[in-house]
């Protein structure tokens, strides 16, 4: 679709038509704050004195938590139509049943400082960034055609790996599936292409930044040095990249020799072309917003009911929205339109992780209550005989669970099972934060759910004509290609 004849001029109607529109991301969290600031009527001196006491849970309290994991994990596979219709009623469903039995069991001051700090200080922070990058990504327009050769290919994957840690991975995907779709639309056999893109763009590529992936900024967000993704996970991601590059150059050289010949092209070769340049600068300052606000400034906190909020944070979280609005305001209308940009997905993500944030109050407190809690059987998996971490288990552990449940949160259960104390995890345990966030990052490539950009990447592609492998063919190719990469990793790293 041509983007040089579209006028770049800034549309107040339509981005007054998208706010009106699309506020529905953030009406969750304006009902949770209702219900949050209703509860802590009784008593705002004694909100936060104390927090949920999580030696004295039971293991019921995982049930809201589990339950939400199982939906996101099952419903779309079983009943995909009742999903897209009903995701944000699943998602209240379980938020309030965790919700109703904290205010019943400890009252409203307890209540309203558990989901106050854990809105205020992760939830907020986090969805404010997935929405500012996903915003502005969006807004880039790779426009043009190339022959998806398998050097072509593999180039494309390259820059795809190399975007998402800068612009995240679900901000990479976006950008770069439709030209590597459009370049192998003529190929016979295609959906290895995107199988690899799901494992190298849409997961490895984000293991360098905290703006790749969730995990790495929730891990920022409690503490941990933006730099030290880079510094720490740079070895490892660059074994894993390069052995699953040389796998799919080699498996895509074999296929495009088999074909013998190429399907009629319907996106015939055209010089590629990048739209939309005025996100560039946007991504940039962006990424330094993210990094300065890990700085401290001694700008001091700001205290909502005895929660302390830095104010280098706030001021990042107003920068991402500014920004966000700029690239609403500033990029022409038609680079969205080419790129199919809709707010499904930061909706669902919204929605689903607000849920997620909540139900995992309680299993935080019961990993913070030590060996002797209720989750000590899990603590004892991942400690040695002799009391120190098992790196091993770590990271197969948290790699497992992430390939299931989503890998953010199952990040924020092990690193707090790790202590959950950020300046000792990057130094006397430096090990046990890299065996959680390469885990994590990692391993969420290995289903479909394992991470939110591998959903949407095989939707888009079936939605263009792919004929994408079902949920457990997926899982044979990531237990072909992936796990031997994790085996060398863990030999590596971990033992």
């Amino acid at each position: 679709m041509p983007i040089a004849s579209a006028k770049n001029k800034c549309s107040r109607t339509w981005l007054s038509g998208c706010l009106a529109r699309y506020s529905s991301p953030f009406q969750s969290l304006f009902l949770c704050l209702i219900v949050v600031f209703c509860c802590s009527a009784e008593s705002h001196a004694a909100a936060g004195a104390s927090g949920v006491n999580g030696a004295g849970l039971s293991l019921f309290w995982l049930i809201p938590f589990a339950g939400l994991l199982l939906s996101i994990a099952l419903v779309p596979l079983l009943a995909g139509e009742f999903w897209h219709n009903h995701f944000g009623k699943i998602a209240a469903f379980w938020t309030l049943a965790i919700i109703a039995p904290l205010l019943v069991v400890y009252g409203g001051s307890i209540a309203a400082y558990e989901l106050l700090h854990t809105v205020l200080l992760e939830y907020i922070p986090f969805i404010i960034l997935i929405f500012a990058l996903y915003t502005i990504s969006g807004g880039v327009y790779v426009g043009g055609n190339l022959h998806g050769s398998p050097v072509t290919n593999t180039v494309l994957l390259i820059v795809g790996w190399a975007l998402a840690s800068f612009i995240g991975t679900t901000g990479a995907s976006m950008v770069m599936i439709r030209p590597v779709l459009r370049a192998n639309d003529g190929r016979i056999h295609n959906a290895h292409v995107i199988v690899f893109f799901i494992f190298i763009v849409s997961n490895v590529g984000g293991a360098l930044t905290p703006l790749g992936d969730p995990p790495l900024f929730l891990g920022f967000l409690n503490g941990v040095d933006f730099f030290w993704p880079i510094r720490f996970m740079f070895a490892p991601t660059i074994i894993v990249t390069a052995i699953l590059l040389c796998a799919f150059f080699l498996l895509d050289s074999y296929l495009y020799r088999k074909e013998g010949h190429s399907k009629p092209d319907p996106t015939p070769d055209s010089p590629v072309r990048l739209y939309g340049l005025v996100n560039i600068p946007l991504l940039v300052t962006l990424a330094i917003a993210v990094i300065l606000s890990g700085v401290d400034f001694q700008l001091g906190i700001v205290t909502i009911y005895s929660v302390d909020i830095k104010t280098t944070g706030l001021l990042r979280d107003g920068v991402l929205i500014l920004l966000a609005l700029a690239s609403l305001a500033l990029t022409p209308a038609r680079c969205r339109q080419s790129n199919e940009f809709n707010w499904l997905p930061c909706v669902e993500v919204a929605k689903l992780f607000l849920a997620i944030f909540i139900t995992i109050i309680p299993v935080i407190a019961m990993l913070k209550s030590g060996g002797s809690g209720p989750m000590g059987g899990l603590l004892r998996l991942v400690t040695g005989p002799d009391g120190a971490p098992d790196n091993f288990m770590y990271f197969w552990l948290v790699g497992g669970l992430s390939s299931f449940l989503d890998n953010a949160p199952t990040y924020l259960i092990f690193f707090n099972a790790a202590g959950g104390d950020a300046e000792n995890l990057m130094s006397a345990l430096g090990n046990t934060l890299l065996a959680i966030s390469a885990g994590a990052v990692f391993m969420g490539a290995n289903t479909y759910i394992g991470n939110a950009p591998n959903f949407l990447v095989k939707n888009i592609a079936e939605q263009s004509g792919v004929k994408m492998p079902s949920f457990f063919g997926y899982m044979a190719w990531s237990a072909v290609f992936l796990v031997p990469c994790f085996a060398v990793i863990s030999l590596l790293y971990f033992t």
